[in-house]
């Protein structure tokens, strides 16, 4: 099953592709407002909720969002339509590492997706060359917020090292040039509603679609999923979204 269809119907139900609850995201949407804010862009934007959502909180704005799926594209497209707002949102289908803009934005995002950006460290520096003198970053990455179990790494591929504490990433972030002026620690809960939500939806459409031919590896890519987070990485992954100024 090709991975960004798998990715755009596992989320159909939580568009934003991170452990974060509605109401955070507007606090941190909000923390991150110096106004005006009028050029907003979201690196690996997925199905764009966060520049949707930004561009609700800024009438005059306009967002660029950037991505190579596809399928995670079109539903943005939907979405801004729904919303009355897809004369204010560009969509890119191509890799963010390679976007070229046309000027600088006062609000950078990359919340789930520093992965694709050469990890945080890549992505301060990639979200930083975009961001004007006074722009605000926001970035959403992972942490261990416990010591990784030998059952953690193997459910995640992970080694130790590929990730830090919180108190070394907040670090790391004000070494190259970066200070929290905000953060949000996503909480259990949240986590569970993502993972749910993400296992769930990809579960319920193989159900409604039996004679799918993807339906089978469907079920079996969630059953996977879900038996690596409950035995392996539940309470000890961590995720904080960070609202970020130069320092």
């Amino acid at each position: 099953m090709d991975r960004h269809r798998l990715s755009a119907i596992a989320h159909t139900h939580h568009p934003i592709a991170a452990p974060l609850l509605g109401v955070n995201v507007n606090r941190l949407l909000r923390r991150a407002d110096r106004q005006p804010t009028a050029r907003i862009l979201d690196l690996g934007c997925g199905e764009a909720a966060w520049a949707l959502q930004a561009l609700a909180h800024h009438p005059d704005g306009h967002a660029d969002a950037v991505d190579l799926n596809r399928h995670a594209l079109e539903r943005a497209a939907t979405a801004a339509a729904e919303r009355g707002l897809a004369d204010r949102l560009t969509l890119h289908e191509r890799d963010a590492r390679s976007y070229v803009p046309d000027g600088d934005y006062d609000l950078v995002l990359c919340v789930g997706s520093t992965h694709a950006l050469g990890g945080f460290a890549g992505t301060l520096e990639l979200a930083g060359r975009h961001a004007h003198p006074d722009g605000v970053l926001l970035i959403g990455e992972c942490f261990w917020e416990a010591p990784p179990t030998p059952e953690a790494l193997a459910a995640l591929g992970l080694r130790p090292e590929d990730h830090t504490g919180l108190a070394d990433l907040v670090d790391a972030a004000e070494q190259a040039g970066w200070t929290p002026v905000y953060a949000h620690v996503s909480d259990t809960a949240e986590w569970d509603n993502y993972e749910w939500s993400w296992t769930g939806s990809l579960t319920g459409w193989a159900l409604d679609n039996p004679g799918h031919p993807d339906a089978a590896e469907a079920l079996a890519q969630a059953r996977e999923h879900r038996e690596r987070w409950l035995r392996g990485y539940r309470k000890v992954l961590g995720f904080v979204t960070l609202v970020l100024r130069r320092c």
